[in-house]
């Protein structure tokens, strides 16, 4: 545990004298570029540059949520699968030892073959293009 500590300390000190270091950098990129073209030129080109650079994180970390949340939905729906699995199996030998279990089990598993037959058999369509739109 100890040394887990000091070594978040130690990049945790080493990230702060990186950022210093980008920071300098930046700055010695401004004063050069401002002697070459101007404050005002340098101060606008600045600007629009890290505007240009927080738009790209954000639109990096949009994509990136999507296909986040793409994956959780996958788990989420394997994980529920497992877990209604394990509830069968733990409840089938009840079921199958009582006087109306075959009638209990064999009437949600027709339903879930049912269901399982009616979801491979109605795959999503898919939209096909807009004649219209490709005239423009």
């Amino acid at each position: 545990m100890k040394r887990a500590r000091i070594a978040a300390i130690s990049y945790g000190l080493a990230a702060v004298a990186a950022l210093c270091g980008v920071g300098f950098l930046i700055g010695a990129l401004y004063v050069w570029a401002a002697r070459h073209y101007g404050s005002l030129e340098t101060s606008v080109g600045f600007g629009v540059g890290f505007l240009l650079l927080a738009g790209l994180i954000v639109l990096i970390f949009r994509l990136g949520a999507r296909s986040r949340a793409r994956r959780i939905k996958t788990r989420r729906s394997a994980d529920m699968t497992a877990l209604g699995m394990t509830a069968l199996a733990a409840v089938l030998p009840a079921l199958a030892r009582s006087k109306a279990g075959p009638g209990l089990i064999l009437g949600p598993a027709a339903a879930v073959l049912a269901y399982v037959i009616y979801r491979e058999n109605t795959a999503p369509r898919r939209r096909r293009p807009d004649p219209d739109a490709e005239r423009d």
